[in-house]
C-alpha cells in the first residue's frame, strides 16, 4: 500500500460489509452441500422404495445416478466453500498486518486451487462416510430383492 492510499481498518464500514459478505458466501456453499446430502437421501429413498414396491430390484442401481450426481455437487460447493474460506483469512490478515489495498474490499473471489480443493473436497469427512454407505444401501438392496 503507498502513502497516499487510505489505511483499511477493521471499523470501517466498508470492511465491515466485505467481511459480512464473504461470511454470507460461505453459509450458502455450507447450506448448497449440506441440501446436496438431503436430497440425495431422499432421492435414493425414493427410487429404491418404487424398486420394492414393484418387485423388480434389478432397477436399483439407477440409484447410483442421483448419488452420483449429487456426490460430485456436493464436493464442488464444499470445495468453494474451502475457496472462500481461504479468500476470508486471507483478507482478515491483510487487514490485521495493515497490508490490505482497498480495492480488495470491493472484490469478492475465491482464492487457490480448483483441482487441490475439488481433491481435498473428495475426501473430506462429510463426503467419505456417507456416499459410500449409499453405495454400500444401493448394492444391498439389489443383493436383497
Amino acid at each position: 500500500m503507498d502513502a497516499m492510499s487510505p489505511k483499511m481498518c477493521a471499523e470501517s464500514s466498508a470492511v465491515q460489509a466485505h467481511l459480512g459478505m464473504m461470511q454470507a458466501v460461505i453459509q450458502r456453499m455450507a447450506d448448497n452441500s449440506r441440501s446436496c446430502k438431503l436430497w440425495c437421501v431422499t432421492l435414493v429413498a425414493a427410487m429404491l422404495v418404487l424398486m420394492a414396491d414393484t418387485g423388480n430390484a434389478d432397477y436399483a442401481w439407477l440409484a447410483l445416478i442421483p448419488t452420483a450426481a449429487l456426490g460430485f455437487l456436493d464436493i464442488y460447493y464444499l470445495s468453494m466453500e474451502q475457496r472462500f474460506r481461504n479468500s476470508h483469512n486471507n483478507f482478515v490478515g491483510k487487514l490485521h498486518n495493515d497490508e490490505l489495498d482497498p480495492a480488495e474490499v470491493y472484490v469478492i473471489k475465491p482464492c487457490g486451487s480448483v483441482l487441490r480443493h475439488l481433491w481435498r473436497s473428495t475426501r473430506s469427512t462429510s463426503v467419505w462416510p456417507f456416499y459410500p454407505a449409499l453405495v454400500g444401501v444401493v448394492a444391498l438392496t439389489t443383493q436383497i430383492a
